[in-house]
């Protein structure tokens, strides 16, 4: 490999100077974020990586490589947007903190451990643990700090005695196991698991039915994968980056929004605040909580929790210190911006009187009621004017794309706050997404209701432009403009994307290195420009892929996920994963399998049809005579699809040493055989298979 592939992009004097000129722009006041990031801190971190679990020697969690950014003075590199760097620097002051308490019982955080935020809540008898981290490692390690700081040599620690889950995404359960290291995995059998009701139902579609998608964008959205440095990766806004060890989940016990709210009959004085419509309550080890559900918000599934005793908030990720995603780069369904403002102003008006300290599952807490509700507001009128405005503007005909270039900017009594800035959001991509929530994916326009795919689209746009060498020049040309064209980087990358995705057929091969090359720089300083943390993460992953290939997965698999999950669920994930056009091409007669289940006493009929597997609980009335009846266990069900990724061959090992009995083996392998493996690898900035995409 070339040594230009090894140095990294030196900044360009244009993108420098942006980024100077981005210093002078800051808002006033920001030390105090600075006094709260580390306010009441107990103790930093006693190591330097936190180790996987199976493997000692690779680290899940790196502490020190981001030593860069706390011992690298207030002044930001060149090669880094400046308001980016602060909020590096904030976000990466990792350590045990003591949030609140009234002599009789306490709030800690453990910060900078993971992406997220794990909080822990003393009761009368143990610990109550609130978002357990993304994975096992962290959360072993997020608890060790707590017992070695707070409890010291006690001879018994407190047990945990309940954990709750504020939203279903990874960063907020998967750490869960974790917790119960110290007792040699054995978690007890009456643990309350608390969580807002649909958590296991959108915890599994986000990170199964399109999981392998999600995971590899995920790459380049938290850049796990890369050097952290003034030239790579420096954090992803809401925190630093996601761990990479192994995902665990307990599965809820109580689901917080299946049984009825508490009524007004049922309100008491040590609820503290008056009573409204829509609260749920529970008394845990002693401790009151009171949980405020926020569906459609930050997460499909998610909830604020109330803490009486101590005037305290927990808003989950519904207001963090930076403008949130209405869609996530990494893919996931359009949030409702509209009422994630809605449930703001429901916070503020019955919490706001009663709360003398606000924290939440990422960055750090506020302190002070009229802090507090300046904060609350604030962020509630961001996500307010991001969709009333999107709305107002596709009302008088604009697109999303237009849109984002009209309205760069925040009102001045917004923009003016640290914690309203797009370091994890975009004002670009979230209007973007608030078009798309409302419209959709078309704009109206015939001429791009059937654009070509971007392989055919590029060949002819390259032959159209005179060729790959003549496009790559006028790419270069447009390159050495930036300091005259604050837009050439953007037109660069539009030119050079054609002549990559272009049949190589039509490209040569040294045209094709040069465009990659150039690629590669204009993404580098796209990304040293960016304030958004998963923008400069996009772009400098992108660049690496162009030099160096797709990077192999740095997260794990989820086992706990599959065995929480219902058989409906498992078969619907089953169902996607079916080559439907292949299927139905040889398979014009139905296959139906029956299934039953001798440990759940649990049947199931599955149709192949159409290249569709149809599920249904029980016997298929109207699917015919089953081709196959298959006889099992849930384990051994759950095994096809977590000990390889061929669940045919699976099911033959298991047919052969017993595990699974079948009365007609050919007819289920027939079905097995049209189910694919995801690539986990597959390229983003270049096309598959080396040509067409």
């Amino acid at each position: 490999m070339s040594s230009e592939y090894v140095e990294p992009v030196e900044v360009s004097p244009s993108v420098a100077q942006a980024n100077r000129n981005a210093a002078e722009r800051f808002p006033a006041g920001g030390s105090r974020d600075f006094e709260d990031a580390n306010r009441q801190l107990l103790a930093r971190p006693d190591v330097a990586v936190i180790p996987a679990r199976s493997d000692s020697g690779k680290a899940v969690w790196d502490f020190a490589s981001y030593d860069f950014l706390t011992e690298g003075g207030d002044e930001a590199p060149a090669e880094v947007n400046p308001s980016l760097w602060r909020q590096g620097v904030l976000t990466a002051s990792a350590g045990l903190f003591l949030v609140t308490s009234n002599g009789s019982r306490a709030v800690y955080q453990v910060r900078g451990y993971d992406l997220s935020n794990m909080t822990i809540i003393e009761g009368d008898t143990g610990l109550v643990v609130v978002d357990p981290l993304a994975c096992y490692e962290t959360a072993q390690a997020a608890l060790k700090l707590y017992r070695d700081t707070v409890e010291g040599d006690r001879p018994r620690p407190r047990p945990v005695v309940a954990l709750i889950y504020t939203h279903s995404h990874v960063d907020h359960f998967g750490g869960a196991r974790g917790l119960f290291a110290e007792r040699g995995d054995e978690v007890p059998a009456d643990l309350p698991v608390i969580a807002p009701d649909g958590f296991l139902e959108h915890a599994v579609s986000e990170n199964v039915y399109a999981g392998p998608a999600m995971a590899r964008r995920a790459e380049y959205m938290y850049a796990a994968g890369l050097d952290k440095s003034p030239y790579a990766q420096v954090g992803s806004g809401l925190g630093l980056t996601i761990s990479t060890g192994e995902v665990t989940l307990l599965p809820p016990t109580d689901s917080i929004g299946a049984a009825q709210a508490v009524t007004s009959d049922d309100w008491t004085p040590a609820d503290v605040i008056p009573w409204r419509a829509g609260l749920h309550r529970r008394v845990v080890d002693g401790v009151r909580l009171l949980f405020q559900l926020t569906p459609g918000t930050e997460a499909p599934a998610e909830m604020n929790i109330y803490l009486p005793e101590l005037q305290a908030l927990c808003m989950a990720e519904n207001a963090t210190h930076n403008l949130h995603n209405i869609l996530s780069l990494r893919g996931a369904q359009v949030r409702d911006a509209h009422a994630w403002a809605k449930y703001l102003t429901d916070a503020i008006q019955t919490f706001g009187e009663h709360t003398e300290v606000e924290f939440a599952s990422h960055h750090w807490p506020r302190w002070g009621k009229e802090n507090i509700l300046e904060f609350l507001s604030n962020q509630r009128d961001m996500y307010a004017y991001l969709n009333d405005q999107t709305l107002r503007l596709v009302n008088r005909g604009y697109t999303g794309i237009q849109i984002a270039e009209e309205l760069q900017h925040l009102p001045a009594g917004l923009a003016e706050h640290w914690y309203n800035q797009g370091y994890y959001g975009s004002l670009s991509h979230n209007f973007k997404a608030v078009y798309q929530r409302y419209m959709g994916w078309f704009d109206g326009n015939p001429a791009h209701l059937w654009n070509l795919p971007p392989s055919e689209a590029g060949t002819r746009y390259v032959a159209a432009m005179g060729g790959a060498e003549a496009v790559v020049r006028t790419a270069q040309e447009a390159y050495d403009r930036h300091p005259d064209d604050p837009q050439a980087y953007r037109w660069v990358v539009e030119l050079l994307n054609h002549v990559i995705f272009a049949d190589p057929a039509t490209v040569s091969e040294q045209a094709a290195k040069d465009a990659k090359a150039l690629q590669a720089k204009t993404f580098a300083q796209l990304g040293y420009g960016a304030e958004n943390g998963p923008w400069r993460n996009f772009f400098l992953t992108g660049a690496d892929e162009l030099r160096n290939g797709p990077q192999r997965p740095t997260g794990k698999g989820a086992p706990d996920l599959v065995r929480s999950m219902s058989l409906e669920q498992v078969f619907a994930a089953m169902a996607r994963s079916v080559d439907g056009p292949k299927a139905a091409e040889e398979q014009r007669a139905a296959i139906v399998l029956q299934w039953n289940f001798t440990d759940t006493r649990q049947e199931c009929t599955t149709t192949l049809r159409n290249g569709v597997l149809v599920y249904v609980a029980g016997k298929d009335l109207y699917a015919g005579k089953p081709q196959a009846t298959i006889v099992l266990t849930r384990a051994a069900f759950d095994s096809l699809a977590l000990d390889g990724p061929l669940f045919r061959d699976n099911f033959d090992a298991a047919v052969k040493n017993g595990a699974i009995r079948v009365d007609d083996q050919a007819a289920a392998d027939t079905v097995f055989g049209y189910l694919t493996v995801p690539d986990p690898m597959f390229p983003i900035v270049t096309p598959r298979d080396g040509g067409r995409a």
